[in-house]
């Protein structure tokens, strides 16, 4: 029997997860040859892959060079707004369809997630796994795809708003009372727990943004 090797990461995958991953941050410049030789492959696959992230706006022209993109003000309030939405239907429909294995593993990252409380970027990787967690929940393959989608922008927020002061341990308590709702089977708890937790983290990030500018 031939052995069956893993499916290699495309030239896209592999930049995008470099912008997820912080490698690459909003306003870096992306050089075709550069990215080629981090990469392993030929530059065609790269100048295509670096033409579909500018056209999902992930990317930006600055002259004739391709840069990261960053989120103004109000792209970030607009984001915002989509998330609080679908990421609230998601937590509606785990209460719905979670198996109780899913609740467990839910439960299991609030605890291991205190280990992480003095690593605000570990903390952000944490709780994009939990919040991920809680869109497998929702057991709606249409709705994990569209929050992917909103992820991928996130990425191009320069900061986290679990870097503020106490606010991972904040949010590791909204992230037990989402839980709760949701083992409990409460959608409509469920719900408007998981869109309050996305509007303290949107407030969060406002403050600051702000305290960013008038440091310049």
């Amino acid at each position: 029997m031939h052995e069956v090797k893993p499916a290699q990461k495309d030239a896209y995958t592999m930049i995008l997860e470099a912008i997820d991953s912080g490698i690459y941050r909003p306003g870096d410049r992306l050089v075709e040859s550069e990215l080629a030789e981090r990469f392993g492959v030929s530059r065609t696959p790269i100048r295509e892959a670096l033409q579909r992230l500018e056209t999902q706006s992930l990317l930006a022209r600055d002259g004739r060079s391709l840069i990261v993109a960053s989120l103004d003000h109000n792209q970030m309030a607009e984001l915002y707004a989509v998330r609080s939405e679908l990421e609230g239907l998601a937590a509606r429909l785990a209460a719905r369809h979670a198996t109780e294995e899913e609740v467990m593993v839910l439960r299991d990252m609030i605890e291991e997630d205190r280990a992480l409380l003095s690593d605000p970027a570990a903390m952000a990787r944490a709780n994009r796994r939990f919040h991920r967690m809680i869109h497998l929940a929702s057991h709606n393959r249409y709705l994990v795809q569209q929050l992917d989608l909103v992820y991928r922008s996130m990425a191009l927020m320069a900061t986290t708003s679990l870097a503020a002061e106490g606010r991972g341990e904040i949010a590791l308590g909204e992230h037990g009372a989402i839980v709760d709702a949701i083992s409990t089977r409460d959608e409509d708890a469920a719900y408007q727990a998981l869109r309050d937790h996305i509007s303290v983290a949107f407030i969060t990030r406002l403050k600051q943004d702000n305290a960013e500018h008038m440091s310049i």
